[in-house]
């Protein structure tokens, strides 16, 4: 959700900001915008749209400039057009900011500035930021860094923000708080980003300010960082992860499409160096260095949004069924506002693919404020969640660009089952036949992926029957009901068909209503022990003239005697089922939704990072 780029230092700086716009094209965006600064001046360009239609409507300006600050907004205050596209000017034109965040005070803000005489442009919350550091320069007699220390002493919200000084064109300033932000050190050189993929290539040392700091970054001269007192601060300078750059489509014609096949490699890499296959033993070194920590708690706490709170209610399966401890699952965005009741024998799991989502960190704040212990599982290594835990894992799948997580979700779900085993290990609470045998299905389960990616070909064609469709039901039981979850979000989110994910048996107390000819449903109907009660369910849809699509156990005969048509998925452990199941339904809703012609890798009006609430 919205992206910031800059740079500093003696290369032109245009190719380098646009280039990092394009790669955090994947965060969801509607406008773009770059600010070039040069003594005396600041040029800004701006277009509604893509990073491609704001080089086109820049091809024939003065693009010079070695300093330069540039942004993709996801609209928020404000309809999505060129007036209220970042970079947004001071009243004078001095001052040039991008900014990624709310301020949730604007409004106060505004209306003092306007009894003062300001007359503002847009309609964003930014350009009053903008506004209120140089009404304090001018007023108050402040430089620049002590006009941006008091403005964000008084603004509430979040912000990740850049600012260039026409008057000053060596020194860019960037500051945060509770948004993301890297600074890029190079040879004399300064690059800053929302995360490191623009950087990634440029320099391989960064450092990451933390809240209600600011960074001065002045041409040739060493990074100095200050909090909002003026106080310095010192930071660690940490390498560029090695994988981190964003890939091409490799031959795919979408990076979902893409992403989804990863999965097989993706699974590998999560259990690489985890999975014992000798032993068939499973060690996180999260929990051999907190074993203690995390084997007396008397409960267990996942906070997450989205898919990850999909993956979360998996994860509450694996350890209510093999760590026989309690597990609430709760939306990071409800959770910080409902004052839930947690001490420090408690400990919560924050799940957040790019580890910097503002509901989850928020979550986060609070259950360390009560004394809660903090576990973290994320995929972008050196993100603010994986910063703010106290420990955690990674799930190694790699950069994931299409907005509807894939790879990420199985990946979550491999951890957590990981976590899980290591966990019941410690605690002796499951027999060491069902261990060692869950783990064994485990190691088997890429390549049982790569069986399930051979019915591309026949879900494409399938896809072409459901296109007429404006409402899916999925229905799912046990392990299966959170991908039932999980494949309705899928189709939502690329294709804008309406789905709704709910447990079977709850079918009967409500959404049965809703059955006609015109209504697809689609089953999570493996073989496990609820085969006989899913069975029913699609009888009972099947009564009432209903088309059922259903997931089955390949060599079933029984539910795809009944069923209008059916996806096989190989056999494994009912546990398992979410890593085969969930393939399918995303080739399905991928499928369906290139049949519509839809934009499947940035669907409308979704960001892949959402980091303000």
């Amino acid at each position: 959700m919205c992206g910031i780029t800059g740079y500093i230092g003696t290369r032109d700086a245009w190719p380098i900001l646009i280039e990092g716009l394009k790669r955090l094209e994947y965060r969801g965006y509607d406008s773009a915008g770059v600010a070039l600064v040069k003594k005396g001046a600041i040029s800004v360009y701006k277009a509604k749209g893509k990073v491609a239609d704001l080089e086109n409507s820049a091809a024939d300006k003065d693009l010079s400039g070695t300093a330069g600050i540039a942004h993709t907004r996801w609209a928020t205050h404000g309809e999505p057009n060129t007036v209220n596209a970042h970079p947004h000017l001071s009243p004078s034109g001095r001052l040039a900011i991008v900014h990624n965040g709310i301020i949730e005070n604007y409004s106060t803000i505004k209306s003092r500035l306007q009894e003062e005489g300001y007359v503002f442009r847009s309609t964003t919350d930014t350009e009053v930021l903008v506004y209120l550091i140089e009404y304090l320069m001018q007023k108050q007699g402040k430089n620049l860094l002590e006009a941006v220390q008091s403005a964000l002493r008084e603004v509430i919200g979040a912000y990740a923000i850049a600012l260039a000084d026409r008057d000053d064109p060596d020194m860019l300033i960037a500051a945060r708080k509770s948004s993301p932000l890297v600074i890029g050190i190079g040879d004399g050189e300064f690059y800053v980003a929302s995360d490191v993929s623009p950087i990634a290539g440029y320099t391989d040392r960064v450092v990451y300010p933390e809240d209600e700091e600011i960074a001065v970054l002045r041409r040739g001269v060493p990074l100095k960082i200050v909090n909002l007192m003026n106080e310095e601060c010192s930071h660690e300078v940490r390498p560029v992860p090695e994988n981190i750059g964003l890939t091409g489509k490799e031959g795919f014609p979408h990076f979902m499409l893409k992403e989804i096949y990863e999965q097989p490699d993706c699974i590998v890499d999560c259990m690489r160096g985890r999975v014992d296959t000798s032993l068939g033993t499973v060690r996180l070194s999260a929990v051999t260095e907190n074993a203690e920590r995390l084997s007396t708690a008397k409960r267990f706490i996942i906070v997450a949004c989205g898919t990850s709170w999909h993956a979360g209610l998996i994860g509450k399966q694996y350890l209510e069924t093999f760590c026989r401890v309690p597990v609430e699952v709760a939306y990071a965005s409800e959770f910080r506002y409902s004052n839930p009741v947690i001490d420090d024998s408690d400990v919560v799991i924050a799940i957040s693919q790019s580890g910097e989502t503002a509901d989850t960190l928020a979550a986060i704040e609070l259950a360390k404020s009560r004394g809660a212990f903090i576990y973290g599982i994320c995929n972008v290594v050196g993100s603010s969640i994986a910063r703010a835990t106290d420990t955690g894992s990674y799930i190694h799948v790699g950069p994931e660009v299409g907005v509807a997580s894939t790879k990420a979700f199985t990946g979550q779900v491999a951890v957590l089952l990981l976590l899980a085993l290591n966990l019941a290990e410690v605690k002796g609470t499951m027999k060491p036949e069902a261990y060692h045998s869950t783990v064994k299905a485990l190691l088997e389960i890429p390549d049982k992926m790569r069986e399930v990616l051979k019915s591309d070909k026949g879900i494409a064609e399938l896809s072409r029957t459901f296109t007429y469709a404006h409402n899916f039901i999925y229905l799912g039981r046990g392990f299966s009901y959170p991908v039932a979850l999980e494949g309705a979000l899928k189709l939502k989110e690329i294709s804008y068909i309406h789905a709704e994910g709910y447990p079977a048996a709850e079918m009967k107390h409500g959404p049965i209503a809703l059955i006609d000819t015109e209504m697809p449903v689609v089953f999570i109907a493996t073989k496990n022990t609820m085969y006989e009660k899913i069975l029913s369910n699609v009888q009972e849809i099947k009564a009432r003239k209903g088309r059922v699509l259903a997931v089955v156990t390949s060599g079933d005969k029984v539910i795809s005697a009944v069923a209008d048509n059916v996806l096989d998925v190989p056999e494994t452990l009912e546990c398992l089922d979410p890593l085969l199941v969930s393939i399918p339904l995303q080739l399905l809703a991928y499928h369906i939704a290139v049949c519509k012609g839809k934009d499947v890798d940035r669907p409308r009006n979704l960001a892949k990072s959402v980091t303000v609430e």
